[in-house]
């Protein structure tokens, strides 16, 4: 119980260093998948150690995206945010949609993997999906965790689960905050810079 709560706190760290734009944010995500590994792993639950195996691995490869990119930010140490494209949109929900579909499918087969596959599927893809768009930087990072936000809450609560419920909802309100910041960042950036106005008298 309480590896699990140090691991679910971590994460919350995670998120809210995530908002700031702090590259800390990804080994604060590590940290948080190696408590929550020995916290399964005690309890025998197989499938939540390949889960977050797999969420480690992906903040690796975010740690990396984020070393690198915040050379180009122009703002110290901290990563450029930007909206994303509509290809790349469209790749984060065609990803979601059929991870979604393979992972509940795999743990609709194999029932000790999950204790609730579909939702479990639509959480932990959705995990996925939001970290791919954290390490690019895109705003749509807050979206995805958004919509994750939107099952996990509900189904944390309904499942005699108050903590994680009340993780999720502080989840909820990082997320809200968070999106607005990067928002606004990405929003001024796409201004185009105002024209210079010509001095009084010179030639034209």
């Amino acid at each position: 119980m309480w590896s699990d709560m140090v691991g679910n706190l971590a994460g919350l760290a995670a998120l809210a260093l995530g908002w700031r734009r702090s590259l800390l944010t990804w080994p604060v995500q590590l940290l948080s998948g190696l408590i929550l590994v020995a916290a399964y792993s005690a309890a025998d639950l197989g499938g939540g150690v390949g889960k977050q195996l797999l969420v480690m691995t992906a903040a690796l490869w975010g740690w990396r995206q984020w070393s690198v990119g915040r050379q180009n930010s122009g703002d110290g140490q901290k990563i450029a945010v930007r909206f994303a494209s509509w290809r790349e949109r469209g790749a984060l929900a065609a990803g979601a949609v059929v991870g979604t579909l393979l992972v509940g499918g795999l743990f609709t087969a194999y029932p000790s993997l999950s204790w609730n596959p579909w939702p479990d599927a639509y959480i932990f893809v959705g995990t996925l999906v939001a970290m791919v768009a954290q390490a690019r930087g895109l705003v749509e990072f807050w979206i995805a965790w958004l919509l994750v936000d939107l099952v996990g809450v509900p189904l944390a609560f309904s499942s005699d689960l108050p903590f994680s419920g009340l993780v999720y909802v502080v989840y909820l309100f990082l997320v809200l905050w968070g999106m607005r910041d990067w928002w606004q960042r990405s929003a001024a950036r796409r201004m185009p810079e105002p024209a210079t106005e010509r001095l009084e008298g010179a030639p034209a």
